[in-house]
């Protein structure tokens, strides 16, 4: 008789995966008023699905090359020329089955076992599995919501050892909604250039930086920084798995090889897509950000007005990181009793990290009327 005693013995006891569980919940429970996953409620903009749809009926029906069809690669060039004022090559950009896939591509390329990965807590939890899934030793460091959820610098070197390889860094950040200033950011530069590690910088959610525009790493650290973004959030195209990775030639012609065994190419139907909505970026992401914005500044608002919770002020992302400290619960209780009690599904802030465990987390994927209505039903519960 087969069982789960054949498959790799580092997969036998599978961990807790809070946030695959909550997924699976999400889309198989009726009737809940669903604030969970990042996946916005959001069409993706019907000029870009035209464009994809001409291009695919014109033909584009065909694997790329590997790394991305040239149009793609160009297009992502002068997305970050036209906004950021940065320059790259053609060689150093990837196109990916979404960031994480970009993520997965980078860890495998770089890290020996044993090698370290800094991430700052709290912090999107694949990361943490990545770097375990690829030999290497995750070191978690803590960020505080006295800080805005920034890195303290001082902490970070306190970390740093001869081993450490990298830094996962994400801003603006899931799940806090912090934006790292760019003081910061030139100060995590100035270590990665002095102790000579890689920041790989997660920009997922570059075009929700609310009020202050956002700086890329790369502009403080280019030799050092690796890039990942992706169409997910910045244009609501999530099922279109479409994302990038930005790195040194030498390390994009690795990851190459890797991906060769994996997926080959990103999909080509979702790499037009890409190309019409980064040609036309400026028009459609501030749609997309004045959305969540508006909706941000509404879950703010209503924050205030319930006792037990409290929020720190939301600078980008799509997510409320909701301190529920003064209801005595831990987050998991606290995330069962909301649902059992209101059908509003959230994530236990333990997902992102021990230091989680007095936060939930608030998707704003849901229209403000949505909203209202989960936020009059938490207004009842009482502690």
């Amino acid at each position: 008789m087969m069982s789960n005693s054949k498959i790799a013995k580092k997969h036998q006891q599978m961990p807790v995966n809070i946030l695959a569980d909550i997924g699976t919940l999400a889309k198989t429970m009726p009737d809940i008023l669903d604030l969970s996953i990042g996946d916005p409620d959001l069409i993706t903009d019907e000029s870009i699905i035209n464009a994809a749809f001409e291009d695919v009926r014109a033909g584009h029906t065909k694997y790329t090359e590997s790394g991305g069809d040239v149009e793609l690669i160009d297009a992502i060039r002068g997305y970050f020329s036209r906004n950021y004022e940065l320059s790259f090559e053609r060689s150093q950009i990837r196109a990916t089955v979404g960031a994480l896939h970009g993520m997965y591509l980078t860890l495998q390329t770089i890290l020996d076992p044993g090698d370290e990965v800094i991430i700052h807590e709290p912090y999107f939890s694949p990361y943490k599995d990545q770097v375990l899934n690829s030999g290497g030793t995750p070191i978690i460091i803590p960020t505080y919501e006295k800080d805005d959820f920034a890195i303290n610098v001082a902490i970070l070197e306190a970390a740093i050892t001869n081993k450490t390889k990298a830094l996962i860094l994400n801003s603006p950040n899931n799940p806090t909604g912090a934006v790292f200033s760019p003081e910061t950011f030139e100060k995590i530069a100035n270590l990665a250039k002095k102790y000579d590690f890689f920041i790989l910088s997660d920009e997922v959610y570059d075009g929700f930086s609310f009020y202050e525009p956002f700086v890329p790493m790369a502009k403080f650290a280019p030799d050092h920084t690796i890039t990942f973004g992706s169409m997910s959030k910045n244009f609501a195209m999530t099922g279109w798995r479409l994302g990038y990775m930005i790195a040194p030639t030498y390390l994009n012609e690795a990851a190459k090889i890797i991906n060769e065994g994996i997926t080959y190419s990103a999909p080509t139907p979702s790499q037009r897509a890409a190309i019409y909505a980064l040609n036309h970026s400026e028009t459609l992401i501030p749609q997309v950000t004045e959305t969540f914005q508006k909706r941000l500044e509404y879950i703010s608002k209503r924050v205030k007005e319930i006792p037990y919770l409290s929020l720190h002020p939301l600078k980008g992302s799509i997510y409320a990181f909701i301190n529920i400290s003064k209801t005595g619960m831990d987050s998991v209780s606290f995330t069962e009793y909301v649902l059992k009690e209101t059908q509003v599904l959230v994530i236990p802030g333990l997902a992102f990290g021990e230091s989680g465990d007095n936060y939930a987390r608030l998707a704003a994927t849901q229209d403000i009327s949505v909203l209202e209505e989960a936020f009059n039903r938490l207004a009842k519960l009482t502690f």
